[in-house]
């Protein structure tokens, strides 16, 4: 049984070192070893590639900031569930947790399998081979829908196998997954500051054509270059919001939350900052906008391939602990929405031994599963990028709402620089959010139909949780 009579609840077991290693953790995961290179090919000068960090790190920061001062003073599960329902009601905080738990985290979690198994086809190709090849074209539809082929290789099993051992060891409780954590992530950090030394103390590269510094003139291509290293970036940067998601498992939130969210973030800017500079220093502006795993070819181009494969076996290591976070926290709006009867029931209860959320581990593991073996996972995790800012944006949006409604609530956090910071990070996730629609109208649109799709279902649920409240108990 997962439940008794009397409702289990979650245990406090994430201190501060757990706390900070699941910001720092998620953030550093697959991003930081594939998006520097897409940023310098989309920024195209280095100017604008660094303009696209330092922005991106002031954006995440005012958001750490403003999370901060919600995750202490309404230290619950679930995140913006719980902010939403409690700054705009019940409904919003369902579409948040629909989006999350039906697509969102299970098509995250399963792109981040996907990261970890590029890396290790470097160090063992046969990953990569194809067992079996289908064509896929729906008739009548090839002008809307493109025909393309679902090729199925040993990547798909194991992706699936290191989604099964992460859900695994959290189910196991929140301490062990937490201390998994903190060691997975002393690890990825330190094999990012080794990347970052053997740059910047290797002898002086030899002579190539001046990297692009700054644009040729100022118009609307670089707005545009710079709107589209942005997006990269913010990529890199996610995660930050995670540690809200598991906040009635956090000690001492009032003072963990601030800590381990703003020193978390300020850390990972500073290490991205230092990296992409690295990547620089060592190899041609063109390259590293070329390069399909800039850290191998820094380490390679530095120390040799056999350096390069250590430091594809870091870029493994630092996929494990993005993955372990998201797994850890992913699972607690979905528990969340379960217990107060407006989701599947089947993912509610907390495990009475390992006092986890065990059935909604379970619940996001088969999705995020299923996800992993079809392989369509990349496209749903773009769709969600849209979906995700938008409630960024409204939970902060709710920070406001509640110092208004509730002015008496304790806070013993309060946002730095209220009310700039938090309204320039709601000006900025409404025009990330909007730029998105306009690059992809078609795509955002569809998300939007899939995130209001759950309302039918939060009205039947609330609908029948309202008559089992109405109904006098025996």
């Amino acid at each position: 049984m997962i439940q008794d009579a009397k409702r289990l609840e979650l245990v406090r077991g994430l201190g501060a070192w757990a706390s900070g290693a699941i910001v720092v953790g998620t953030m550093i995961g697959t991003g930081i070893f594939l998006k520097p290179a897409e940023m310098a090919s989309e920024g195209r000068t280095v100017s604008v590639v660094f303009a696209a960090w330092i922005v991106g790190a002031i954006l995440s920061l005012f958001g750490a900031l403003s999370f901060a001062e919600l995750g202490a003073a309404i230290p619950e599960a679930g995140g913006e569930y719980a902010y939403l329902r409690r700054g705009f009601g019940p409904a919003w905080g369902f579409l948040f947790g629909w989006t999350h738990s039906i697509v969102g985290r299970p098509s995250s979690l399963a792109s981040i399998a996907a990261g970890l198994m590029r890396f290790l086809s470097f160090l063992v190709p046969a990953v990569a081979a194809p067992i079996f090849t289908v064509h896929i074209a729906i008739p009548g539809m090839t002008g809307w829908i493109k025909p393309y082929d679902f090729v199925f290789t040993w990547a798909q099993p194991l992706a699936v196998f290191w989604l099964v051992l992460m859900t695994g060891v959290n189910y196991l409780g929140v301490r062990l997954g937490g201390a998994v954590q903190v060691f997975l992530t002393a690890i990825k950090i330190i094999s990012v500051v080794i990347v970052i030394g053997v740059a910047f103390f290797a002898p002086a590269a030899a002579p190539h054509a001046p990297d692009p510094l700054w644009p040729s003139t100022l118009n609307g291509g670089v707005l545009s270059a710079f709107l589209a290293a942005l997006a990269a970036a913010l990529w890199a940067y996610d995660g930050w919001e995670d540690l809200n998601l598991v906040g009635s498992e956090v000690e001492n939130p009032q003072r963990n939350f601030p800590r381990a969210l703003v020193g978390g973030v300020a850390l990972v800017a500073l290490i991205y900052l230092l990296f992409s500079a690295a990547c620089l220093k060592v190899l041609p502006f063109d390259v590293v906008a070329a390069s399909p795993h800039i850290a191998s070819d820094v380490v390679q181009h530095v120390a040799g391939p056999i350096a390069g494969a250590w430091i594809t076996v870091a870029m493994v290591i630092s996929a494990l602990g993005s993955m372990n976070s998201s797994v850890l926290s992913g699972a607690r709006p979905t528990y969340a929405m379960a217990r107060d009867g407006i989701f599947f029931k089947i993912a509610d209860g907390v495990h009475p031994k390992y006092r986890t959320p065990a059935r909604a581990l379970i619940f996001q593991g088969v999705l995020t599963s299923l996800m992993a073996l079809t392989g369509t996972f990349e496209e749903l995790t773009n769709l969600f990028i849209f979906a995700g800012w938008i409630f960024y944006g409204l939970a902060v949006v709710a920070l406001f709402r509640l110092r208004s409604k509730e002015p008496n609530m304790p806070r013993p956090y309060r946002c730095w620089g209220y009310p700039w910071v938090p309204g320039l990070f709601v000006a900025g996730a409404l025009a990330l959010t909007f730029n998105i629609w306009l690059d992809r109208p078609g795509r955002s649109s569809l998300g939007l139909l899939l995130m209001f799709a759950g309302l039918p279902f939060y009205r039947y649920w609330s609908k029948r949780a309202s008559e089992t409240n109405a109904t006098p108990q025996k």
